[in-house]
C-alpha cells in the first residue's frame, strides 16, 4: 500500500481536495498542459461493466502521455483463480499505477496491501470517490463555491452517497441524504461524514423524506435505484423508491434556481424524470465530462512524490 492510494474520497484532506479541484479546473481549460504520465503505464482492470470511468481514464491517461493497459478478469489470471494480492504484487512490477472498478471494498483493499504502485478505486459497492470529485468541480463551476452550498441525494444510501457524505463534508457543504428505511447509508460513513463537518463547517442530514432533504437545496442528485448487482431486486426496488423519484413536483421543494445532477446511466421515468434530466436545469452532461478533468488531476496526484 502506499501513501498515494486513493480508494476513498478519504484519501485526501480538505485542502488537497480543494487543490485536485483547482488542477482539474485548469486542465479543462487546457486538456495538453501536463505530459506527466510519459513513459508510463495504468493498469486498469474492470471488473464491473463501465463507460463513463473507463473511456475518461484510458482519455486521461493518453493526454497525460501514458498508456492505458485495460483488462477484465477475463483477461488476467484472477478469472482462474489467481488471488488478488499476487494480482497486485504482479502488476507492480510491470505498470505505474492501477486503476480497479470491482464489487468488494475488501477486495480493492487486499489489492492496495499487496501493490508498490499507487491504487485507484474506479468504483466498488462501498464508494464511488472519482464520481465525487467531476461532482464537486461540477457544482464549484455553477455557483462558484462549494462551502455552505446545499446538496440533498434522494435515492439508495450506495456507493455514490457514501462518497457525497464524505467528499461534501470535507468540502464545508451540507449534505442532505433520502433513503427509504433500510437503504440509507451505512452509520459509519455518516458519522465519519459528520466527524469531517465538525472541523469544514460542514453539515450533514439522513433522513427518510425526500422533500425535507430537498428543502431550500442548491444541487439535487439521484442514483439508479438498483446498482450493478442488484438486478434481481429491481422490481421491488421500483415500488418502494417510488416516492424518491426526481421529478418536477420534488425539483420545485429546492431553490429557484438549483440544477440536479445524476452520475449514470439513467433510467427515464425510474430515478428522475425526463424533463428533469433533459431540461434546462440539468448539469449532467457537464457532470459527465468532468469526470475527464478530475481524472487527470488525480493521476497526476497519485504519480507525484
Amino acid at each position: 500500500m502506499t501513501e498515494r492510494d486513493f480508494l476513498t474520497i478519504d484519501a485526501v484532506e480538505s485542502a488537497e481536495l480543494i487543490a485536485l479541484l483547482d488542477r482539474a479546473d485548469a486542465l479543462k481549460r487546457d486538456r495538453r498542459t501536463s505530459r506527466v504520465l510519459a513513459g508510463k503505464t495504468i493498469a486498469m482492470i474492470f471488473e464491473k461493466p463501465s463507460t463513463r470511468t473507463r473511456i475518461s481514464f484510458e482519455v486521461a491517461v493518453a493526454e497525460l502521455g501514458g498508456t492505458a493497459l485495460a483488462l477484465s478478469s477475463a483477461d488476467l489470471q484472477l478469472g482462474r483463480g489467481e488471488t488478488i494480492e499476487d494480482t497486485g504484487r504482479i502488476l507492480s512490477r510491470y505498470v505505474h499505477a492501477v486503476v480497479v472498478r470491482t464489487f468488494e471494498q475488501d477486495r480493492l483493499e487486499r489489492l492496495a496491501r499487496s501493490a508498490s504502485v499507487p491504487v485507484i478505486n474506479a468504483l466498488s459497492d462501498y464508494a464511488h470517490p472519482c464520481q465525487v470529485l467531476a461532482d464537486l468541480q461540477t457544482v464549484r463551476e455553477r455557483l462558484g463555491r462549494l462551502a455552505r452550498v446545499k446538496l440533498a441525494y434522494v435515492g439508495d444510501g450506495n456507493n455514490v452517497a457514501h462518497s457525497l457524505l464524505l467528499g461534501c463534508a470535507k468540502a464545508g457543504m451540507h449534505v442532505a441524504v433520502a433513503s427509504p428505511a433500510g437503504y440509507d447509508p451505512i452509520p459509519q460513513v455518516v458519522g465519519r461524514a459528520e466527524q469531517i463537518a465538525q472541523g469544514t463547517g460542514g453539515a450533514v442530514t439522513v433522513t427518510t423524506e425526500a422533500v425535507e432533504a430537498v428543502r431550500d437545496a442548491d444541487v439535487v442528485y439521484t442514483d439508479v435505484w438498483a446498482s450493478m448487482g442488484q438486478e434481481g431486486e429491481a422490481e421491488e426496488r421500483r415500488l418502494i423508491f417510488a416516492p424518491y423519484q426526481l421529478n418536477e413536483v420534488l425539483l420545485a421543494r429546492a431553490k429557484p434556481e438549483a440544477f440536479v445532477l445524476h452520475c449514470l446511466p439513467a433510467h427515464r421515468g425510474e430515478e428522475i424524470a425526463a424533463e428533469v434530466l433533459d431540461g434546462p436545469r440539468s448539469a449532467v452532461w457537464d457532470q459527465a465530462e468532468n469526470r475527464l478533468h478530475t481524472q487527470k488531476a488525480l493521476l497526476e496526484w497519485v504519480m507525484s512524490e
